[in-house]
């Protein structure tokens, strides 16, 4: 049973009074309108319209149920207007690393809404990010490349807890954004008879990539770091509780360590730092174009600078071009 359009014969039939009119007023014959009232009264178990006089009247059970038919039909009529809304507007899925800033998240969500197109942020590893525009399930998307190749740059670095300045197990990196380099991890000269074990370095989900992992192993074998210093960290929340709680250091970039109050200077390394590109997926033409618009809201989200065509020159420095990335 079409129960819409049975209601809609029920619904047209209670206010005209009459088969007739309710079969004009929908544009059908009324001996389709009658077996759909038939049918209805068949499924309710009742009838719905006293047929014994001349003018048909709506039974106790037809008023019973008039106004949720009538709030059947209304909310069917909204959906299919919102649906139909939906269709006007294009609709794009954005593939982001976990722990963008969500206030510039936003500033894209509202750019594209001024611009006619629904953009839905969805959080995805690295990989999930890459498969997402081949298979057609995201419209753009931030792409890890190597830092030396991509267009934007994450400067990465070293976040500990903040009230463990005298700790020395950590790089002495006080003051405004003082480069740190893996050598300084190496143990320092003994202060104690018995000094604690150095402190491993966490990394995040958005780092545990076979190029990225590689680099950074062979990065900490030339610093004279032994195997295991670096470790996947088992989830973000985790990682930032051993961080600020002084069991370890975590990588990662400097809007994600400021955001939760922990102590923060970036790697000396560039070839360390996240690169990333934004990416779209192809048209039915063959064609990837992303809206130049879209690229500074998305740098901005992770944090990044732009090392592209455009970007500060040499001289410029990283400190004004981060704060231009983050508005």
């Amino acid at each position: 049973m079409d129960l819409l359009a049975h209601l809609e014969a029920y619904v047209a039939t209670a206010d005209e009074a009459s088969f007739s009119r309710a079969a004009d007023r929908l544009g059908i014959a009324q001996p389709l309108l009658s077996r759909r009232i038939k049918t209805l009264e068949e499924h309710f178990g009742g009838l719905l319209f006293d047929r014994a006089r001349r003018q048909i009247t709506t039974t106790e059970l037809g008023l019973l149920l008039l106004p949720y038919a009538r709030d059947v039909l209304d909310r069917t009529q909204r959906l299919r207007q919102v649906a139909g809304a939906a269709g006007r507007t294009r609709m794009r899925a954005v593939g982001v690393p976990a722990h963008c800033a969500p206030a510039a998240l936003a500033r894209a969500i509202r750019a594209g809404a001024e611009r006619g197109i629904t953009l839905g942020m969805r959080e995805l590893p690295p990989q999930e990010r890459v498969s997402g525009l081949a298979d057609g399930s995201l419209g753009y998307a931030l792409v890890r490349v190597p830092p030396e190749r991509g267009t934007l740059r994450v400067p990465l670095g070293l976040a500990s807890a903040p009230e463990a300045a005298d700790d020395e197990r950590l790089p002495a990196y006080d003051g405004p954004l003082r480069s740190v380099h893996l050598e300084d991890l190496r143990p320092r000269r003994r202060r104690t008879p018995e000094p604690p074990p150095p402190l491993p370095v966490l990394t995040l989900l958005e780092d545990h990539m076979p190029s990225c992992e590689d680099r950074l192993e062979r990065a900490a074998a030339r610093a004279g770091l032994p195997p295991g210093r670096f470790r996947p960290a088992g989830s973000a929340a985790t990682a930032l509780a051993d961080t600020l709680a002084g069991r370890a250091l975590l990588l990662c970039a400097e809007p994600f360590a400021r955001q939760h109050g922990a102590r923060w200077a970036p790697l000396g390394d560039r070839s360390l730092h996240r690169g990333y590109d934004v990416s779209a997926a192809p048209d039915r033409a063959g064609v990837a174009g992303v809206p130049d618009w879209l690229a500074p809201l998305l740098a901005s989200a992770v944090g990044a600078v732009v090392t592209g065509p455009g970007a500060p020159g040499p001289g410029a420095g990283d400190a004004p071009a981060r704060l231009a990335a983050r508005g």
